[in-house]
């Protein structure tokens, strides 16, 4: 330890961003999460976390924007082979149903399947919620490296539960707010219907970068007082670098309370930046926006409790060397998280 460099080159077996820290000693904590078991369009989230750890060493730990992230160690923690076997039984049980355009009512094969895939669901959520639960009593942040947008869930309950009140930052070109999608409960397309219908310490939800949403989504982004969406359109007809822009993001970040958690959907982005990702959509923040957000966030006093990063694919044939382009984008966005992160902290 005394002898790193962050200058140098990663370390033939260092750890995630080339680091050298143990699982005791480091004060970031990321668990890797292979499940994309619900994807109902590209898969490969599964691959998305293994491909940012190749990739993160190749991320330059001088951060201009937060200081040292790697400050206080981060360590990986790879799936141990249990949510892997939960992923691989679940999605050849959802195969057919998601081929069939959802769950048939009355096909008994469908109904046996939904309630298998719900136990396994709720392993991953109770894995998740365990380890964060460990993480938060450690004084340690927790992050949840996904796999599709539905592994967060157990993450946000256990944060919620550990302070009492807690708020969520979604970066997202989906609401995903639809209740049980394709006959799923814990679909990657219902995560914050969830998020809103299991957690009772939720204070607020605040959205950034939707664009592709259900009418009834809509609906619940307008009537239910916890949401406030900021829409891609409105924030993309706001001049870069104004004080419009700058009200916009204050304004939303107003709704938010001291402790927030924030949840980061690589499809947020716009599509050049994430091309593998399971449900591109035209529009979408360009780096240097969701850069502001974050800067915003930090400046705004308000803290950084946990956070996820979702939805990164690196192609149908990833390399273990981490040289897709989503995965390049995918560990400098996780850095810059961790760096947001541990700057609010320090405030």
């Amino acid at each position: 330890m005394d002898s790193f460099d962050p200058d140098a080159a990663a370390q033939p077996g260092s750890g995630i961003f080339g680091l050298p820290h143990g699982l005791a000693e480091a004060q970031t904590h990321v668990l890797g999460l292979p499940f994309d078991a619900t994807t109902s369009y590209r898969r490969g989230t599964m691959h998305g976390p293994e491909a940012i750890v190749a990739a993160s060493r190749q991320v330059d730990l001088y951060d201009r924007l937060f200081g040292e992230a790697h400050a206080g160690g981060i360590h990986y923690s790879a799936d141990d082979g249990r949510v892997t076997q939960w992923n691989r039984e679940a999605r050849a049980l959802a195969d057919p149903i998601i081929s069939a355009g959802g769950a048939e009512d009355g096909n008994s094969d469908h109904q046996q399947a939904i309630l298998r895939i719900e136990a396994l669901g709720e392993a991953v959520r109770k894995h998740v919620q365990e380890f964060t639960a460990n993480c938060l009593n450690a004084k340690r942040l927790p992050v949840l490296l996904g796999g599709d947008h539905s592994v967060p869930l157990g993450g946000i309950e256990a944060a919620a539960s550990h302070y009492g009140e807690l708020g969520v930052l979604q970066f997202d070109a989906h609401a995903d707010l639809r209740e049980a999608y394709e006959g799923f409960r814990w679909s990657h397309a219902s995560i914050f219907h969830n998020v809103l219908q299991e957690i009772p310490q939720l204070h607020s939800l605040v959205q950034v970068g939707v664009r592709d949403l259900g009418e009834r989504e809509a609906l619940r982004c307008a009537e239910d007082p916890r949401v406030k969406t900021l829409f891609d359109d409105q924030w993309a007809a706001l001049p870069p670098a104004s004080p419009a822009r700058d009200q916009a993001m204050n304004d939303c970040l107003g709704s938010l309370p001291n402790l927030v958690w924030i949840s980061f959907d690589i499809d947020a982005l716009t599509p050049n930046l994430c091309p593998g990702t399971g449900t591109p959509v035209p529009g979408g923040l360009d780096w240097h926006s969701a850069m502001a957000w974050l800067e915003k966030l930090v400046q705004s006093g308000r803290r950084i409790v946990g956070l996820d990063l979702c939805e990164v694919a690196p192609g149908p044939n990833p390399d273990p060397n981490g040289s897709s382009w989503d995965a390049i984008v995918g560990a400098r966005l996780l850095y810059r998280l961790i760096g947001a992160a541990r700057e609010s902290q320090r405030a």
